[in-house]
């Protein structure tokens, strides 16, 4: 039993190693991949749907909207998201991970101050965005939820009336 628990563990580690340097992109193919994700995430809406998930049971579908007014690079995997909520523009620290081509937001533990619907919580969250499609889990206190939806230009960015 031991020795397949120690065979199990190293094929693990050769295998988890292996898939792991195989997502890291080239330092050109990141550059590529970093400037497609900063466009297709600038004056753009994620709407969608969110499914609250509550002591391991699916609550209701309800539907999701977020406003996100552009996303800046820091450095490293450190990105900054400005969002819109409630009528300001907000910097979320994120980190911004890749799974192939595939750009993964990680949000871990972010305390928003306040009071009522966003504050006083610490979230979390791992949000993959791929083409124009976003979907991914969050938590916050004693709830979470799934969310799915499309990312779309902003009205003002297509040139529409506001």
């Amino acid at each position: 039993m031991k020795t397949l628990l120690a065979l199990f563990t190293i094929t693990l580690a050769i295998f988890t190693g292996n898939v792991l340097r195989a997502a890291d992109p080239a330092p050109s193919a990141a550059d590529g991949l970093e400037a497609k994700f900063k466009a297709a995430m600038t004056d753009v809406i994620m709407s969608g749907r969110w499914i609250p998930v509550k002591d391991g049971v699916l609550g209701a579908e309800k539907e999701d909207k977020y406003a996100i007014v552009s996303v800046e690079k820091v450095s490293g995997n450190d990105w900054v998201i400005n969002a819109r909520m409630r009528n300001n523009v907000l910097p979320v620290p994120v980190k911004v991970m890749w799974a192939g081509d595939t750009a993964v937001i990680i949000v871990d533990n972010l305390q928003i101050p306040g009071a009522g619907n966003y504050g006083g919580t610490a979230y979390s969250a791992r949000v993959l965005i791929y083409e124009n499609t976003y979907a991914g889990t969050w938590s916050g206190g004693d709830h979470g939820g799934l969310l799915s939806g499309l990312i779309t230009k902003s009205p003002s960015a297509t040139g529409a009336a506001k």
